[in-house]
């Protein structure tokens, strides 16, 4: 079995024209009739880091929760965010991005790694406050574009400081595809036996050529959780101005039909998101 995490927050986040709010609610309220485990459907972030999202809390409230299964997840980047979100009862997971670039955790997040795991007790403790989970991406756990010494290593260590602080969901974030078959396979494979009550998610980003075998190493090696994307829109635009998409939904989809593995999704109404999508992605850049 697998858990799908649909990211139409990290599909968005990156476009500039402004999606009117009316268009982004009734496209998650579609991505909600089909069966996803979690929805990423916005951010409780600064407006003038991320435009586009600031209209995450009008879209919350229009979004029809009565009979879907599906639990929703909002992004934090620190203690106001998250004190934002709590107030929501609608949401069930606060995802913070924690990344092991020093580099990039300042500009994604304008704090030093140190200054995050703060943050991060601080969230943490709103969560146990307010009955939420909080799910800490490890990004750029794959590589980094900028000066900062990367290695497997690094990333592991990070995973098991982390895991000590209480946080049982980590998913590993490659932020701008540059992960491989040999890195995402030594970085689950040493994780997950190790650490049974924390669930690894893979959070990739790819090329379309690349993404199954990406898909292929990571589920080999044993994660049962991944984050896609509808058409694998999306990218984070903190990390780059060329935006290396996320993992497609349709290629997860792909991926277990042909190895017979149950995703359990209602497959009338995700083609009617994949149809839905494209009046958001064709029309605004």
């Amino acid at each position: 079995m697998i858990k799908l995490t649909e990211c139409p927050r990290d599909a968005m986040q990156g476009i500039k024209d402004f999606i009117p709010t009316p268009k982004k609610i009734k496209y998650i309220n579609q991505l909600l009739k089909v069966g996803f485990n979690t929805i990423d459907f916005g951010s409780f972030v600064s407006p003038k880091a991320i435009p586009q999202l600031q209209d995450t809390a009008e879209v919350l409230k229009q979004l029809d929760l009565s009979t879907t299964k599906s639990k929703l997840l909002a992004i934090v980047a620190n203690t106001r965010g998250a004190q934002d979100a709590c107030a929501f009862d609608e949401i069930s997971y606060l995802g913070f991005p924690f990344s092991i670039s020093e580099t990039f955790q300042q500009r994604n997040t304008n704090s030093s790694i140190t200054e995050s795991l703060v943050r991060v007790e601080e969230i943490q403790s709103l969560c146990i406050k307010h009955n939420k989970q909080l799910v800490v991406y490890i990004s750029m756990a794959f590589g980094n574009p900028y000066s900062d010494v990367w290695s497997p290593e690094i990333a592991i260590n990070w995973c098991k400081q982390l895991q000590q602080m209480g946080i049982k969901f980590l998913p590993l974030a490659d932020t701008i595809g540059c992960s491989t078959p040999e890195n995402i396979t030594q970085l689950f494979s040493a994780l997950i036996p190790e650490f049974k009550n924390v669930e690894f998610g893979a959070h990739l980003h790819s090329t379309k050529q690349k993404s199954l075998e990406k898909i292929t190493a990571a589920y080999t090696s044993g994660c049962r959780s991944f984050d896609v994307a509808i058409h694998g829109f999306g990218g984070c635009p903190m990390a780059a101005d060329d935006l290396t998409g996320n993992i497609a939904t349709e290629d997860l989809e792909s991926f277990t039909t042909t190895h017979n593995i149950q995703l359990n999704l209602n497959k009338d109404e995700l083609e009617a998101c994949y149809s839905a999508s494209w009046d958001i992605f064709n029309n605004y850049h």
